[in-house]
């Protein structure tokens, strides 16, 4: 270049340097630039251009040839353009120079050094650049020829006289190629792959591309080579091809979960429950061998594990029973998230909760355990057919490092574990069960270890305390609804709702089966009940116990008893039911007795005297008519005579003629 020195001035704002003269001296002094002192007035320092950067270099450079470039490389690099119909985008050049190894980025660098020096011989010496190109290529490991080709380019390949020249260093990476006219696909060969490619059963595109070929040499179609395709498959967006290959439910996958934060949550206000299927192998009392499922419940705001229980199947009274235990230690939550499964959403737990989309909701339905204690019941979110697991933290405990790690892979049960699907398989895979008294006790005591780990990355936790910790902190600042016996009994128990029958009876279906008969229970308070349905709630291991009988709403109405069969000849027994009969209708007779005290006599002798009827008002005129009135002479014979009011009717008639 005619100038080698700049001004902090002149270099301010120009690529890779700060925009203010200040912050230019400052990063020349950092790096220690080359300088003299600025002749003329003011003085100050100038800076050499070889200590600047490569890309503040180039721009001085293109300024320089801008003002004074030479009409025959004008006329050179127009024809050269002119060879070479290219055209490329900036962002894409740069985004795949930054996707580059250091060591391509280094190499792109030192053939850029090259092509400076190229430049600067042919604007300022006035060199030919291929003698210029031919100079360089003795100083440099590269020949003239590969020199020549990637300023001028090759067919297939564009060269660095196509590009801008701040876009130098991005285009000296090899590889890129530009943006080019795509080779002819017909309109019917575009839509026969997009439609082969984007289905549910998400097919590879090489396949598609094979069978695309093969159609096309049939319909005549005009189909480019399987790179061209493949990028422009590429090009349709990713939203579209997850959701036509993988479904709404992949799509919803895409979009980042929505953070909420439980600051405002104190322990056990919030709570969320779900089951959990065990990848072990369990030898029960009877010998059986299952996979037992969990429930259980967990504190949103702490995420403690407060109440679970274990059974083969996840079924009403397990999530009834662990929801019992949670209520009788912590007290009654406020809210509980669950999932609308029939399990979870049954008419027990949740009967008179709106939005219960998996049954049917009747009037006569019983209201359910959590609305009749006075917790808000939130149903998860269900995209396309499947559970939205975001929605509960409790699905966290189940993944990658959660429970199953630390329960189902116990040594306890080494041999006992089935992995996690059937392509999982250990070597040992079902060489041993573990006893159900067992299993129950390493679950309990891995639970306790869970929420006694510290360290926990939740948003409270904060990495240092446990579940345990943040529950207790603040567990004993809050005031937590305790039940009462009332409350205990309705979730310690079972419930099923009967019809009330005529005679008081409530007979309930369950401990019924093949050569037993049904469980009837009554009471004197169920005759006022006839007709109509109620709740009855009771011990299942005690069937011949008391049970207790509730509204549809709710409210208690008593204590049923049972009434067991007898046999058919036994005298005892009749005569035993006969005689309490008798004595129940007795003292009916006496407290009916003493109820109506008044006989109907009294009743009549107490009622009021009735009044005088109203005397029937009488016309003052009186328009009397005649008609042509007709006596008919019958001979009437002596079984037929006119009675006495049929005579003086006659007689009357007779008289008016």
């Amino acid at each position: 270049m005619s100038k080698e020195y700049f001004s902090a001035k002149e270099l301010a704002g120009l690529p890779g340097l700060p925009a203010t003269q200040q912050n230019v001296k400052a990063k020349a002094a950092k790096e220690n630039w080359q300088w003299q002192k600025r002749k003329g007035k003011g003085g100050g320092k100038e800076y050499h251009i070889n200590s600047l950067p490569v890309s503040t270099q180039t721009a001085l450079i293109l300024a320089e040839e801008k003002q004074a470039k030479p009409e025959s490389n004008r006329k050179q690099t127009s024809r050269a353009e002119d060879e070479v119909a290219f055209t490329y985008d900036a962002n894409s050049l740069w985004a795949y120079f930054e996707s580059k190894p250091d060591k391509q980025k280094q190499v792109a660098q030192a053939k850029l050094d090259a092509f400076i020096k190229i430049i600067q011989l042919h604007n300022q010496m006035e060199v030919p650049l291929r003698e210029a190109i031919k100079l360089v290529s003795e100083q440099v490991q590269w020949s003239f020829s590969t020199l020549r080709d990637i300023y001028y380019g090759k067919p297939g390949k564009p060269g660095l006289v196509n590009y801008k020249r701040q876009d130098w260093l991005a285009a000296l990476v090899p590889g890129h190629t530009g943006k080019r006219e795509s080779s002819e696909l017909s309109i019917e060969a575009w839509d026969f792959i997009k439609a082969d490619y984007l289905r549910p059963e998400a097919p590879m595109l090489k396949p598609c591309y094979n069978r695309l070929t093969r159609a096309a040499e049939q319909h005549g179609w005009k189909v480019p080579s399987y790179n061209v395709v493949r990028r422009r498959i590429n090009k349709i967006p990713a939203t579209i091809r997850v959701l036509k290959r993988e479904g709404e439910s992949a799509l919803v996958r895409l979009y980042p979960p929505l953070e909420r934060t439980v600051r405002d949550l104190r322990a056990n206000q919030w709570i969320n429950g779900d089951g959990y299927m065990h990848n072990v192998f369990v030898r029960l009392p009877d010998d059986r061998i299952v996979r037992l499922k969990t429930w259980f419940w967990q504190d949103i705001y702490s995420r403690k594990i407060l109440a679970w229980r274990t059974d083969e199947t996840e079924h009403t009274d397990v999530i009834r029973l662990s929801f019992g235990d949670l209520v009788e230690k912590y007290g009654i939550p406020e809210h509980a998230t669950i999932d609308n499964t029939r399990a979870a959403a049954n008419k027990w737990m949740t009967g008179g909760v709106p939005n219960r989309y998996r049954f049917k909701v009747k009037e006569d339905d019983p209201m359910g355990l959590f609305p009749m204690l006075g917790v808000q019941v939130h149903w998860t979110t269900v995209i396309a057919g499947k559970g939205h697991g975001q929605a509960k933290p409790i699905e966290r405990a189940f993944g990658v490092g959660g429970l199953g790690e630390y329960v189902d892979k116990h040594p306890d049960f080494s041999g006992a574990y089935t992995g996690a699907n059937v392509n999982a398989k250990p070597e040992n895979y079902a060489s041993s069960a573990v006893p159900y008294d067992k299993f129950i006790k390493t679950l309990e005591a891995e639970i306790h270890a869970w929420n006694a780990m510290v360290g926990r990355k939740t948003e409270i936790a904060c990495g240092q305390y446990s579940f345990d910790q943040v529950f207790e902190n603040s567990f004993q600042n809050s005031q937590p609804r305790m039940i009462t016996a009332e409350q205990r009994r309705l979730f310690l128990m079972s419930a099923e709702a009967v019809k009330v029958s005529q005679n008081g009876t409530i007979t309930l279906e369950v401990g019924s089966g093949v050569g037993l008969g049904r469980n009837r229970y009554a009471a004197d308070e169920l005759l006022e009940m006839r007709g109509h349905k109620v709740v009855v709630r009771f011990d299942p291991d005690n069937l011949h116990g008391l049970v207790y009988v509730y509204t549809l709403d709710g409210r208690m109405v008593c204590e049923a008893e049972c009434m067991e069969a007898v046999g058919f000849g036994d005298r005892n027994a009749g005569r035993e039911f006969n005689k309490l009969r008798r004595s129940n209708i007795k003292a009916t007779k006496q407290i009916a007795e003493n109820e109506v005290r008044m006989d109907i006599m009294e009743v009549s002798r107490l009622m009021p005297e009735s009044p005088e009827p109203p005397e029937t008002p009488k016309p003052k005129i009186v328009k009397p008519h005649f008609g042509d009135l007709k006596v008919v002479n019958m001979n009437i014979e002596d079984d037929e005579k006119p009675n006495e009011h049929e005579q003086n009717f006659i007689e009357m008639m007779e008289a008016m003629k």
